[in-house]
């Protein structure tokens, strides 16, 4: 029978994968049998602070073996995994502990620029009344461990069905969100996406998510332990000690963000790098030369969003696909029902007309943390995505964007993602547009430029450009160049739109 608990998969890991490497983080490493031993004793710590089952228990640490121990640690005795973003203000950080109800925060004392002891601090204590214990560096050992006997039983009465995380969305269109999911239904799910992407024990997935995402938490962590796999990240600053670390350690598979691995790609190394071991995944630039596709749209994407507890649309073809299936996302994973909705009238459209994705199983969420079940779900139970899409005759799912973020421009919708992506063809360089207000038109297309360091951007000459593949309305009316270290991000890593509109003032 599969391990439908977090607890369960962790004994079972140990005593199959024993001495092999769950995580490499530079230079911190974490075996199989080490995360057992280590997140029981962490376990039982919490238990002698009064957590259990139900227990808010937050997490605010980098990727890294402590997150794993941490989360690992309230999970087994059925707490709750409250994991927060290591870029949170200290405003964020107060408003996520009274929503979330977190009673015991586990947490670094520092990250980077980030000091987390000054920032926990300054917390107005009476805003957060339910927090108890503050942890910094949690493996505390003033703090006298309950009996082995008290972690056992609370570990054995864990079942499937109890909440494992509230994972909170980015906040990128409205308040962030805390998305509640179970045990069963992350480990089922990466069940299911860990045979469609072929991940195994023999694995070294290199993962640039952060672990407080649901990418990092569900797609990479929780992935690679069903797996029995080796999960390799860094947190380096220094894009020469990250290559260094992959051509040491060797992964097999790539997975995340390719924006965040534009530092390595840029590095003058790379090109005398030998990263031959990685030839599946995503993160084209540093894969293997020979594993690089000539053209990433003719890849398929994948879509996927917290609601889902990670990737929704998935395919296992990882080979360059015909031009007519260009920008493809693939199709549904199994466990998912979907449909394509007028997001006006609730008609289900068929293929090439763009609607409202929907969505519905049981791996989907069980619904945002202190909202009724109406206000996420409808009668039937869809939950709808906001994401806008269109599907073709075989069932492949390209997104379009989001409905908050289309630029209606003279009574037509333009999609911010199309022009980017025409931007980027165009002249090589990363682009966010944005719609601003205009009294004629009700918006205009705007695009702001993020120029890499040396990088120059001819604005003449990507108009030419765009003239020959976009309609005139799309093309934006006005542009903006900025060094990339200067676009305007939240919190979340993503960008800042009504800051970044801001550029355009004057």
């Amino acid at each position: 029978m599969p391990e439908n608990t977090v607890g369960a998969l962790v004994r079972a890991q140990a005593r199959r994968r024993g001495e092999h490497l769950l995580l490499i983080c530079d230079d911190d490493r974490l075996t199989y049998a080490d995360a057992d031993r280590r997140s029981a004793l962490l376990a039982r710590r919490l238990i002698a602070l009064g957590a259990g089952k139900g227990t808010h228990v937050g997490v605010l640490h980098p990727n890294g073996s402590a997150f794993i121990v941490a989360m690992l640690a309230a999970a087994r005795i059925g707490a709750v995994v409250v994991p927060f973003s290591t870029f949170a203000t200290t405003a964020e950080l107060a408003r996520q502990l009274a929503h979330a109800d977190v009673e015991i925060l586990l947490s670094a004392g520092s990250y980077r620029a980030h000091d987390y002891r000054a920032r926990l601090a300054d917390v107005d204590r009476s805003a957060v009344p339910l927090l108890r214990h503050v942890l910094i560096d949690a493996e505390d050992r003033t703090i006298e461990p309950a009996p082995a006997e008290l972690f056992e039983a609370l570990e054995a009465d864990v079942d499937p069905c109890d909440v494992l995380s509230i994972i909170y969305t980015s906040g990128s269109t409205g308040a962030p969100k805390g998305v509640v999911h179970t045990h069963a239904a992350h480990l089922e799910h990466q069940r299911v996406l860990n045979e469609i992407r072929a991940l195994t024990a023999e694995d070294r997935l290199f993962c640039n998510s952060p672990f407080f995402w649901v990418g990092g938490f569900a797609f990479a962590i929780l992935a690679c332990m069903l797996a029995g796999a080796t999960l390799v990240c860094s947190n380096a600053t220094d894009p020469g000690e990250t290559l260094d670390l992959l051509e040491a350690v060797r992964p097999t598979i790539t997975n995340g963000f390719v924006t965040g691995i534009s530092h390595l790609a840029r590095h003058p190394s790379l090109p005398h790098r030998d990263l031959s071991s990685m030839r599946r995944g995503n993160l084209y630039p540093i894969m293997a030369p020979e594993a690089r596709p000539a053209d990433p749209e003719l890849r398929h994407g994948m879509l996927g969003m917290t609601e889902t507890g990670s990737v929704i649309t998935i395919s296992p073809d990882t080979s360059d696909q015909p031009e007519h299936r260009r920008g493809s996302f693939g199709k549904p994973a199994p466990g998912f029902e979907t449909k394509v909705i007028d997001p006006d009238t609730g008609e289900e459209l068929g293929p090439g007309r763009v609607g409202e994705f929907c969505v519905r199983g049981p791996f989907l969420m069980e619904g945002y943390y202190k909202r009724r079940r109406e206000e996420c779900f409808d009668a039937d139970g869809w939950f709808h995505t906001g994401d806008l899409v269109r599907t073709d005759d075989e069932g492949y799912v390209y997104f379009i964007g989001r409905r908050g973020a289309m630029i209606k421009t003279a009574g037509v919708s333009v999609a911010p993602g199309e022009v980017e992506k025409a931007i980027k063809r165009a002249c090589g360089l990363t682009a966010h547009v944005l719609g601003l207000p205009d009294p004629d038109r009700g918006q205009i297309v705007a695009a702001v430029i993020a120029l890499e360091e040396g990088a120059r951007f001819d604005e003449h000459a990507v108009r030419a450009a765009l003239k020959r593949e976009l309609s005139a309305y799309k093309i934006p009316r006005r542009f903006a160049a900025l060094p990339a270290s200067q676009i305007p991000v939240m919190s979340s890593g993503k960008v800042d739109l009504p800051r970044l509109a801001e550029v355009f003032d004057g």
